[in-house]
């Protein structure tokens, strides 16, 4: 039955914003679904160029500069032009460049095309959770852990199609084409429904400081984890001759599906158990998950780690981002940017230290390391969510 005292304006902007969770919901799944297609190819292209783990770690280095440094400019560029620009053009870079990485015959060709492929991830990557804020404001009711939930559905969707065509036979660039165009048509489809630029003064950039440094340094951790699974897990399971090239992006595979069945039931679980049990629950997952990836002898035990390990890091960032913007030592606003270029400085910045360690000692000693980092989660939980 039609709601007849509902006035027309209303139905409007209801549709409107309907449309925009729609939008939003293909961006993240989108920006997931590329980058998570360029993992399982981390192997092959290495092979391709010749590069030792330290070159490796390099060459992600200039994915996370490429990404980092598009970041506060895209917040800049936000309040000028709106959000719904800069996610285009993040899509859009994305899936233009995402075939040029298995293309590229050297380390000095593959660099540029890494950090192009960084700036777009970073630029979609912020402009879409600032979309995401103001659809979440115009919805009145929580939505942000259902479009971190699609990101991480996308990074399994990437995933899996890439590691299955890889394990058919596929070549690398076949592969990277089918993601690239996949993406392009996720973001065509939703560029008509994202909402509208709205004018104002860019925000400025603070550095955290008091709780909120302490949240800042735990997001990279937590997101250091999971960039660290994207980059390094593959190679990790490949030099303990637990699985082939071809089926290595399985581990990544499966941490991506734990962390959407968490990410997707995780405003539940936060709500029954509370923040700081699930704080320390997911610490001591993650650490468990370490422990099976780093020791288990069979590759059943291994899969099962990255599942604990994406099951215990999906819902640490969400908490993370709701106590900064409940703290008082910075403007709300403000924190959770700080908070948030952090996290994903972790994430792209992160794993090239990762190769440096590897090349100064070993894979396993580098995800050992971070297994120690991962221990602050828990340590601090109490801290974290003190009110």
């Amino acid at each position: 039955m039609t709601d007849l005292t509902r006035e027309p304006s209303e139905t409007i902007e209801g549709n409107r914003t309907a449309a925009a969770r729609l939008a939003t919901r293909l961006a993240f799944f989108a920006s997931g679904f590329a980058v998570a297609c360029w993992a399982p190819l981390i192997p092959f292209v290495k092979t391709r160029i010749g590069a030792d783990e330290a070159q490796l770690g390099l060459l992600l280095l200039c994915l996370g500069l490429g990404s980092v440094t598009a970041m506060p400019l895209t917040g800049l560029l936000v309040s000028r032009i709106g959000a719904r620009a800069l996610i285009l053009t993040g899509g859009f870079g994305m899936a233009l460049v995402l075939p040029l990485l298995p293309l590229a015959p050297s380390i000095w060709l593959l660099a540029p095309a890494l950090a192009l492929f960084g700036a777009s991830l970073g630029m979609i990557d912020v402009a879409m959770n600032i979309h995401a804020v103001e659809v979440e404001e115009r919805s009145r009711r929580p939505l942000m852990s259902g479009f971190h939930g699609l990101f991480s559905l996308g990074n399994f969707a990437g995933a899996g199609m890439t590691t299955l065509l890889l394990s058919l036979g596929t070549a690398p660039l076949p592969a990277a084409l089918l993601g690239a165009v996949l993406t392009f048509l996720a973001v065509i489809y939703a560029m008509p429904r994202f909402l509208r630029a709205r004018g104002g003064a860019p925000e400025p950039f603070v550095l955290p400081r008091g709780l909120v440094l302490v949240l800042a340094v735990l997001a990279g951790v937590a997101f250091l984890t999971e960039g660290a699974m994207l980059d390094w897990g593959a190679l990790l399971v490949l030099e303990r001759g637990l699985l082939s090239p071809e089926s290595a992006g399985l581990g990544y595979m499966t941490l991506s599906a734990a962390m959407v069945l968490a990410r997707l039931t995780g405003d539940r679980i936060i709500t029954r158990l509370g923040d700081r049990r699930v704080l320390v629950l997911g610490g001591g997952l993650t650490l468990s998950g370490f422990g099976l990836l780093l020791l288990a002898p069979w590759p059943v035990l291994a899969l099962l780690g990255f599942a604990l390990i994406g099951l215990g890091i999906a819902n640490m960032v969400p908490i993370l981002f709701s106590a900064a913007g409940r703290q008082r030592a910075m403007p709300p606003s403000l924190a959770i940017a700080a908070v948030t270029t952090t996290g994903y400085a972790g994430i792209l910045m992160g794993p090239a230290v990762i190769g440096f360690v590897a090349e100064a000692t070993s894979l396993g000693a580098a995800f050992w390391g971070l297994a120690l980092l991962v221990t602050l989660v828990p340590l601090l939980a109490r801290v974290v969510t003190a009110r």
